[in-house]
């Protein structure tokens, strides 16, 4: 059963890589959509294309000032929350983390309870499953996270669940895989593998693998997501439900650099470094459950997405060497 559609979309992280094509399909579609953001890792740039949109307003706020949220959460119909702090900068920060993803989460629950917010959708993770014990990986795989970053998505999780049973909270959580795409964050802690191997294959520089490259993900493109993220929240009856959000594809990473080569045309070679700490070596999602309830389906192969991101690139970039700027390989 469809929601309502014409009050106030809040997305918190809405300034980030996920959130931002989040909100320009969410205008797209016709929605007002409100942002909220701290700035610390979005950045008003992923919002150039749509800021001048009528229907679209931007707050700078920390999730975790209550009274801050208690203000942004007012008057708005659905919830998507996706402010959050990476899992690289867990393993040198974890308190600080756990203070964003997991007593932020608590902070907007409890403002959105507190102003009768209509459907709540909780933007978890992956990370949360750990490594891959049975594949397809369905929603009722095992929870084993290996980092802070992956227990403080699970600890989000339960507090959603809890506001929803506890004081009936219009609460759905989804489980993101891999995702790649336009705006992702390229970086210092934050930097993704995609946008890395790219810069440096544009520059036919090695493409730097942590480990033998055997660890496998499921890449899904950012804009089939917010695709999907907007069909879970236009519904009113998947209270208190999970389900994954991935393309249902295990790529290992030595051959996503492989992927990525053939992409840019480029001469680079593979360079293995240390093994990063905990790191998931498995993924491979299950998408029955999305499908059967919302009708998502993925429409972007690995390589097409790789195509279009690069291409995406290229268009923005006069000097590939730019690109390079920020880079730190061992990043966390």
């Amino acid at each position: 059963m469809a929601g309502r559609s014409d009050g106030i979309v809040l997305v918190t992280g809405g300034a980030g890589f996920i959130g931002s094509n989040l909100v320009a399909h969410l205008l797209k579609q016709g929605h007002t959509v409100r942002v909220v953001d701290d700035l610390t890792v979005g950045s008003r740039a992923n919002l150039i294309e749509v800021e001048n949109a009528g229907n679209l307003t931007v707050v700078t706020a920390d999730i975790r000032n209550a009274a801050d949220m208690q203000t942004v959460t007012r008057d708005v119909e659905t919830i998507y929350h996706l402010a959050v702090q990476c899992l690289r900068v867990s393993l040198s920060r974890p308190e600080f983390v756990h203070e964003v993803n997991a007593t932020g989460t608590l902070r907007v629950l409890e403002a959105a309870r507190q102003n009768g917010v209509d459907r709540f959708v909780y933007v978890s993770s992956s990370e949360v499953y750990g490594t891959a014990v049975a594949t397809p990986m369905t929603e009722d795989h095992p929870l084993a996270p290996t980092t802070v970053y992956g227990a403080s998505k699970l600890a989000g999780e339960l507090y959603a669940l809890a506001y929803h049973r506890t004081y009936g909270v219009n609460v759905s959580i989804i489980r993101p895989f891999n995702n790649y795409g336009y705006n992702e964050h390229a970086e210092g802690a934050h930097g993704e593998a995609i946008p890395h191997f790219v810069a440096r294959a544009l520059n036919d520089e090695s493409l730097q693998v942590f480990g033998d490259g055997s660890a496998t993900r499921d890449f899904i493109f950012v804009t089939d997501t917010a695709r999907g993220m907007e069909l879970i929240g236009a519904r009113d009856d998947l209270a208190g439900e999970t389900l994954n959000l991935a393309y249902g594809r295990e790529t290992g990473v030595a051959e996503l650099a492989q992927l990525v080569i053939a992409a840019t045309g480029s001469q680079s070679k593979i360079e293995h470094l240390e093994a990063r700490p905990a790191d998931v070596m498995r993924h491979y999602a299950a998408n029955a459950k999305i499908e059967k309830l919302v009708g998502f389906k993925p429409e972007i192969e690995l390589e097409d997405g790789l195509a279009r991101y690069v291409r995406w690139i290229r268009e923005r970039t006069t000097d590939t060497g730019e690109l390079l700027a920020g880079y730190e390989a061992r990043n966390w």
